[in-house]
């Protein structure tokens, strides 16, 4: 049976978007194991904390490799945190080296307002793409970070948001995708986004 994998690697919230996918209907696996990430038809990264303790728990689950042979074969989708790992490298409380799945840095949101950003803001979709696929621009979602991603490729920023700053909410690349903000916390336009990447998987409704 195929199924999405929600990677557990002990720094991810990973209940929210098992249920969530429950809720829609597909199919998913929490995956502790490099096989249960290789035998998926797409793969999840949840992130929660800092992003030094992420990717020291990430490399000591032995995932890392499994994570990103996912991310360049097939749909691949980080959320919050999970979205920065993608990343090159991070400045968040100690440099810091990410995935490098895409060519940027983690910074801190060069804003006035106060951090985190925790709450409800608007999508300024740039580019549509399949996760975006039936959402108005200016659709809300959930977030809750300090710090954001400097894609170094204008081309991979599909959404921003705005925090006192031009903030980055969302990257896409192929069927990599990358969410600042918490779909499974965004009511029906997170639904939405996440009904439309279990749609590229193989897993059916």
């Amino acid at each position: 049976m195929s199924y999405i994998a929600i990677v557990d690697y002990g720094a991810g919230n990973l209940m929210s978007v098992h249920n969530s996918l429950d809720h829609l209907g597909y199919a998913n696996k929490v995956a502790a194991t490099a096989d249960d990430i290789e035998r998926a038809s797409g793969v999840i990264l949840p992130g929660v904390g800092a992003f030094p303790d992420a990717m020291d728990a990430l490399h000591a689950s032995g995932l890392t490799d499994a994570v990103c042979r996912a991310a360049r074969e097939k749909p691949f989708l980080g959320i919050c945190l999970g979205m920065q790992m993608l990343f090159e490298s991070s400045d968040e409380v100690r440099p810091c080296t990410g995935l490098g799945l895409l060519p940027g840095h983690i910074t801190r949101i060069p804003t006035a307002l106060k951090l985190p950003q925790i709450g409800w803001n608007a999508l300024d979709i740039l580019r549509p793409n399949a996760m975006t696929a039936g959402l108005d621009r200016g659709a809300y979602v959930y977030f809750v970070h300090s710090f954001m991603a400097q894609p170094a490729v204008e081309d991979d920023l599909a959404a921003v948001t705005d925090y006192g700053a031009r903030v980055p909410a969302m990257v896409a690349r192929g069927e990599l995708f990358g969410c600042q903000f918490h779909p499974e916390k965004s009511g029906e336009v997170g639904l939405t986004m996440l009904k439309n990447f279990a749609k590229l998987t193989e897993v059916e409704e």
